[in-house]
């Protein structure tokens, strides 16, 4: 019996262009002229020094806002930067700049999933502030209600077994009673490997071949009776 789902948002609950085509390149934009008329707030200047520190102690601030769009442009899933991204997406929410995608079928099951009693959990490389903030601002209204907790790459890195098995005692289940939902074979494999339940999500065709894992097209195919 699933008593807890485990959510991946890039690809699975929210469409890859929408991170790629419009938090990404926002973020881009945003985030020198941000920094820098902010750069002593002190949840900025954490950040700016976790990225100083990564680097070997870069000598200003202009080489760190270059380093930091380097790892944009790589998709780097780096924990300060993501942090970052994080704070600019508020300000791009909180203006009406964009909201956040999630698709219909996602929306729609995990509000009945809730309902059902199953607890919902997100766990994404994107820090959980924007994750917070994508789920508050959708077209379907603020889901964030319907999550118990919520994990980034704090926890560990996604495709590493061992973070879910941390994200496994977070939530208090045993692995074969908890579901974790991606498009990612290697995070599905790692999920597996402590344990976990799986479902990979292939919208549009990806990701194609052949994939160890029990595949559907929408959130509406996942029967969590079968599993």
């Amino acid at each position: 019996m699933i008593g807890a789902i485990v959510t991946d948002i890039e690809g699975t609950t929210s469409s890859l262009s929408f991170v790629k085509d419009v938090l990404f390149p926002y973020a881009a934009e945003k985030l020198p002229a941000y920094v820098r008329r902010h750069a002593d707030d002190p949840a900025v200047r954490e950040q700016l020094d976790a990225v100083r520190e990564l680097i070997g102690g870069a000598p200003d601030d202009e080489v760190v806002i270059g380093r930091l769009l380097r790892w944009i442009a790589e998709d780097q899933k780096i924990t300060p930067l993501k942090a970052l991204q994080g704070i600019v997406w508020k300000q791009g929410y909180r203006q009406g700049d964009f909201t956040g995608h999630v698709y219909e079928d996602a929306a729609r099951c995990l509000r009945a999933w809730h309902e059902a009693g199953t607890r919902l959990f997100v766990y994404s490389s994107g820090s959980v502030a924007a994750q917070k903030l994508l789920f508050a601002h959708t077209d379907h209204g603020d889901l964030t209600p319907l999550f118990d907790g919520y994990f980034d790459t704090r926890i560990g890195h996604k495709r590493e077994s061992e973070s879910y098995r941390r994200i496994r005692e977070e939530v208090g289940l045993p692995g074969d009673e908890i579901l974790f939902l991606s498009d990612i074979p290697e995070e599905l494999d790692a999920a597996r490997a402590a344990g976990m339940k799986t479902v990979c999500l292939a919208r549009d065709g990806v990701p194609g071949g052949e994939i160890d894992h029990p595949v559907v097209a929408d959130f509406g195919a996942i029967d969590l009776d079968t599993l």
